[in-house]
């Protein structure tokens, strides 16, 4: 641990890693005993490919990795369509990105991260595509739950996190945390999600918004989200309609997001409300976190943008069909509710509905239900 001179001498990024790490240090604990000499430690790889909502649940592993090992290398291995939602991400030295669906750029990357010659290698996937990266690494420790289906290619397997949490519910983060309290890194604060915010996108976004004639200094942003995975996920777009309408009502400039694929729900929305809403069906991860950051509220379904809100502290409202609420909710600092229609099948795997001919979870979820937790999360937050 550094004296506080060497923090107050040391670089911004290190003097904020270190400074987390006094806080911390009394509080924090592993989950397990050192399963090494963590003084050696020069390199650490996590393994974390997928989607942008398992990217940002990984940050308080990245964060907790840091404030432990302020001097050591962390590296991420994600997919390279998600890798730019950690763009300016302060507790990584690197990000190595792998082209998805691609065998020579697996095999490029395995290459790569042998060259690396880590220390430590975390798996916080599981998959086959991640445990195979892992193994290629030749990290002298491979970490992975003893659930994995190819668990044999690491040489430390770490039992469930809910034997480690001691409850059998877990949250994402929570158990992607666990792997790494498990060989013996502090972790029992259960740091919350971050992200940064780059000075880039937050110019993008305010030209952008100053464009359409909006003035967040002036008038508080709401941002609605109505895409989703699946459509076990997605509320309809009318009963959206209804709630931007609420929010207009309550003095709240209302912006509409979707990716250029889903584009067509963004225009629904236009079609089916009656209050002036903006909709933006461009903008880069970088940008949809910056302008995230910049709003009042954040009401939209079960998805990575939802876990983006929440990762930059801002206020939210999430609508819930078929996932498990325990292991998906915001993994929020900020107010934050959840709005589910309970029903005896959920949660279910959620790629579609195997009880009804549609996915009720989601097609039951009132408009009224939205509004009062809309009403709660604005009123706790004041």
């Amino acid at each position: 641990m550094k004296g506080l001179r060497e923090i107050v001498e040391a670089s911004p990024q290190m003097r904020s890693v270190a400074m987390h790490t006094l806080r911390a240090e009394n509080s924090a604990q592993p989950l397990g005993p050192a399963l090494w000499d963590w003084q050696s430690v020069r390199s650490v790889l996590v393994v974390r490919l997928r989607s942008i909502g398992d990217t940002v649940l990984a940050t308080p592993s990245l964060f907790a990795l840091k404030r432990f090992l302020p001097n050591a290398r962390v590296d991420i291995l994600l997919d390279d369509w998600v890798a730019p939602v950690l763009e300016g991400f302060e507790y990584i030295d690197n990000i190595i990105k792998l082209k998805r669906g691609s065998t020579t750029g697996r095999a490029a990357v395995a290459r790569q991260l042998r060259a690396a010659r880590y220390d430590v290698a975390y798996n916080l996937h599981g998959g086959t595509t991640s445990t195979l990266l892992t193994r290629a690494s030749g990290a002298t420790h491979r970490i992975g739950y003893s659930t994995y289906q190819y668990g044999w290619l690491h040489n430390h397997l770490s039992p469930p996190s809910s034997a480690l949490w001691g409850r059998e519910k877990t949250h994402s983060a929570e158990q992607q945390l666990a792997l790494l309290g498990w060989t013996g890194v502090p972790v029992t604060d259960r740091p919350e999600t971050r992200l940064a915010v780059t000075n880039q996108a937050a110019a993008k976004i305010s030209a952008r918004l100053g464009a359409a004639g909006f003035d967040t200094s002036t008038k508080p942003l709401a941002v609605i989200h109505p895409a989703a995975a699946f459509d076990t996920k997605q509320w309809a777009t009318d009963k959206f309609a209804r709630v931007a309408e609420h929010l207009a009502s309550r003095g709240l400039a209302v912006v509409a997001i979707t990716g250029q694929t889903e584009s067509h729900l963004a225009e629904r929305l236009s079609e089916q409300t009656t209050t002036p809403l903006l909709t933006f069906t461009d903008f880069s991860l970088p940008e949809v976190t910056a302008l995230l950051s910049q709003a009042r509220l954040f009401v939209g379904n079960d998805s990575g943008i939802a876990h983006i809100a929440a990762a930059v502290a801002t206020p939210s409202v999430v609508i819930f069909g078929s996932s498990n609420t325990a292991h998906w909710r915001p993994w929020a600092k900020a107010p934050a509710e959840i709005v589910i229609e309970e029903m005896e099948c959920q949660p279910c795997h959620g790629y579609f509905c195997e009880k009804f001919e549609l996915p009720e979870c989601i097609k039951r979820v009132p408009v009224d239900r939205v509004v009062a937790a809309v009403a709660r999360v604005l009123k706790e937050s004041e």
